[in-house]
């Protein structure tokens, strides 16, 4: 990927306790997701691929339009922010995955979501 077509994705993902039930193995996470253009050329994002794994090694494939309902077009130095959520069956995972692009020159390319950690908060005895 050349510096035209330059998206940096940024995670931050953060417990849900109220909604966690660990005695059903359900942990609920979410995550906010800040996406810039840090390329030369504007650009819109079309579809997300996400990969979400648990302790286990259990794997949900998600693929979607867009984001939180959203195609965000990003001209190059602005950003996008946006909070979704996930549940997984263990106490930690992982989530990575890429946002589908398309350019103002007619490129597609993919921003990859760099992996990142679904862990609840640890506890001191």
């Amino acid at each position: 990927m050349n510096d035209k077509n330059k998206i940096i994705v940024e995670a931050e993902p953060y417990f849900i306790e109220s909604q966690s039930s660990p005695n059903d193995n359900r942990y609920v996470f979410a995550y906010t997701i800040t996406i810039t253009n840090a390329g030369d050329v504007p650009a819109k994002l079309l579809t997300r691929h996400w990969l979400i794994t648990d302790a286990n090694g259990k794997v949900q494939e998600v693929r979607g339009s867009g984001v939180v309902g959203e195609q965000p077009y990003l001209k190059p130095g602005e950003t996008f922010s946006y909070t979704s959520g996930a549940m997984i069956e263990t106490p930690v995972g992982t989530m990575q995955g890429s946002y589908s692009m398309h350019s103002d020159e007619g490129e597609d390319f993919d921003a990859r979501i760099p992996r990142f950690t679904l862990s609840i908060p640890r506890t001191l005895h």
